[in-house]
């Protein structure tokens, strides 16, 4: 059973920093893209980051120099460090496949204060 779990949320003020974790289970992680999404209530899931299973990377503009995506293979685990955090990044971060999607996990909840 292909299953991601999302960690590492939670309350942070405004210029800030967390790292959210990805953990994945039951899948060849290694040769697939995995990308962190966020959403808001009333709006779409948006995508986040990526990172393909060569090493590329690429960033929603909203994020660019502040988020930074990156993968253990060994682990099968993705993370996403986000730095200089702003009230707008406040959203329910999620972790998918892009290409091959899965079920939605519960996500991590994410709340930046100004």
């Amino acid at each position: 059973q292909v299953q991601l779990v999302e960690s590492g949320g939670g309350l942070v003020q405004a210029g800030g920093s967390l790292r959210l974790s990805c953990a994945a289970s039951g899948i060849a992680f290694s040769i697939y893209t995995i990308a962190w999404y966020r959403q808001v209530p009333g709006k779409q899931r948006e995508l986040v980051a990526q990172s393909a299973s060569g090493g590329t990377t690429n960033y929603a503009d909203s994020v660019k120099g502040r988020f930074t995506i990156s993968r253990d293979n060994a682990k099968k685990t993705v993370y996403l460090q986000m730095n200089s955090l702003k009230p707008e990044d406040t959203a329910v971060y999620y972790c998918n496949r892009p290409y091959a999607p899965v079920s939605w996990g519960q996500g991590t909840q994410v709340t930046v204060s100004s």
